[in-house]
């Protein structure tokens, strides 16, 4: 099973980093559960030969709505090695949400928590949905014990390195989310590189803390780890003190901002805690240059920040060795392309602000059926459009200065304000609405809804989050609601938002 040209499949590639040791410790979760790397090989072997014994053939699609738990990793083996696209679905998905990912993916098979089987059964069934499977935090569900009986060998299928491998959903600036078709090659490439160049060896252990639903903790934490044949703290979420608990125990962390303001906030975190630390890590969202100054002269480490998207995974990242400059996401990856150019097309002066894109083995090839789409945000000699403003310094250093489409980052996920407008203004009452994120000392940003109501009806912020509460996933709903009379438009009629977010920045 290992990589060659005629097998390009990710699993192969997560093989060759521990195939040697496969006695070793892949995972420790908080409760002392041990899972060695042996368990994985045997356990993704099982429910693969549980998928393909259900009829499921190489390219259909594995939906999976699941808490965290050593399980879920394993499905998403499970799923590589037999061929199939494993579809991560966030666990704060409501059902409204979760018809049109279903609906657009069509997966031959949904796996969810126990607790949420009866409603999304009855979707599953509307949707033409054959197969439905319980995978609960504890491990336990309907999945495992279908699985548990079927063989602990399976031959991992051969995969191309453009064969797609996982399908993850990134809503956009016309509400429609859109379908991230990433490949073997995709994955593959990058986690190469991170290891690579983040020094990744079988003696590390990562704290990962990390959801396992987007990008940061499914690929790049698991890429890192399995290619290099590290260990990981499996947590089933962030916890500063339990946090706390296991640093003096890891190597590397990899977080989003908010778990270093939280870790920050700790009265016992200190140089001492971190002394067998080598890397803290920091992506999703940017990292305040206060946030920095203050982690390294606590813990006397500076976070090494990168940045990525679902598009491409990993794109730049400070260095392992060497000045990690604040406010900075550093350099372009090895075999990463990154340009900023002007409305014109052309690239800008070194140090000028314009559009930024990359161009790499990383890049996904296209959106899930929408041709036109993915048309669109690619330049004719192969360059993604990556929506983000940037500037590069005289010291090659890149700096993420904007975000096209006033994207809101909400604790390290990605709010997109036109899927909420769509939402809020089909309310009784709401003429229109224009949603921003305000600063907040935690997430970073909240997602704040400002809004045109009717003449003559009374609606207030309590009528808005009450409708709200069953239509959108706790991180997209607005916390803080705002009644005025008209929003503030420039002469081309468009909402200046930017006057909204300096009206309401004190609130």
């Amino acid at each position: 099973m290992d990589v060659t040209p005629q097998n390009q499949n990710l699993y192969t590639h997560y093989r060759s980093g521990f195939a040697h040791q496969l006695d070793a410790v892949l995972l420790e979760t908080a409760a002392g559960e041990v899972y060695r790397y042996r368990d994985a090989e045997r356990i993704s072997a099982q429910m693969a030969n549980c998928l393909c014994d259900l009829g499921l053939k190489p390219g259909d699609r594995v939906s999976a709505q699941i808490e965290k738990s050593p399980q879920g990793l394993f499905l998403y083996l499970a799923c590589l090695r037999a061929g199939l696209i494993f579809h991560p679905l966030n666990t704060a998905y409501q059902l409204e949400e979760l018809r049109y990912f279903l609906g657009n993916a069509e997966p031959s098979l949904v796996v969810c928590d126990e607790q949420n089987q009866q409603a999304l059964r009855l979707l599953c069934e509307d949707l033409g949905i054959q197969h439905v499977f319980t995978l609960n935090s504890n491990g336990e569900g309907s999945l495992s014990d279908a699985a548990r009986p079927c063989s602990g060998e399976f031959e991992t299928l051969t995969q191309q390195s453009d064969d797609v491998a996982a399908l993850l959903y990134s809503s956009g600036t016309t509400g429609k989310p859109k379908g991230i078709m990433l490949t073997h090659g995709n994955l593959a490439s990058n986690a190469r590189t991170l290891v690579d160049y983040w020094g990744f060896n079988s003696s590390d252990r990562l704290l990962h803390a990390l959801p396992i639903f987007h990008v940061h903790g499914l690929f790049v934490a698991l890429g890192c780890v399995f290619c290099s044949g590290a260990s990981m703290v499996w947590l089933s979420k962030f916890d500063a003190a339990q946090a706390l608990a296991y640093l003096p125990k890891s190597t590397v962390m990899m977080g989003v901002p908010t778990y270093y303001t939280r870790l920050l906030a700790q009265a016992g975190f200190n140089r001492d805690l971190c002394a067998n630390m080598r890397l803290f890590i920091s992506g999703s969202a940017p990292l305040l240059e206060e946030t920095f100054n203050t982690f390294e002269r606590v813990s006397g480490h500076a976070i090494l920040e990168r940045y990525g998207m679902s598009e491409t995974s990993m794109n730049t990242s400070n260095p392992l060795e060497g000045k990690r400059k604040a406010g900075t996401v550093g350099f372009p990856l090895p075999g990463i392309e990154l340009r900023i150019v002007g409305a014109d097309g052309r690239e800008v002066a070194q140090g000028s602000v314009g559009d930024l894109q990359v161009r790499g083995r990383n890049v996904f090839q296209a959106y899930w059926r929408m041709p036109e789409k993915t048309a669109e945000d690619f330049t004719q000699d192969g360059f993604f459009n990556t929506g983000d403003k940037g500037q590069v310094d005289s010291e090659g250093y890149v700096s993420i200065v904007g975000r096209a489409k006033d994207m809101i980052i909400c604790g390290g996920l990605n709010v997109y304000p036109k899927e909420i407008e769509q939402v809020v203004d089909e309310l009784d009452g709401v003429v229109e609405s224009a949603v921003i994120g305000l600063p907040h000392p935690d997430f970073g940003e909240s997602v704040a809804a400002v809004l045109v109501a009717e003449p003559g009806v009374d609606i207030t912020q309590a009528d808005v989050l009450s409708a709200l509460k069953d239509r959108l996933a706790n991180f997209k709903r607005p916390k803080s609601v705002f009644i005025v009379e008209q929003l503030p438009r420039n002469a081309m009629g468009k909402v200046q938002k930017n006057v909204l977010r300096a009206q309401f920045s004190d609130v």
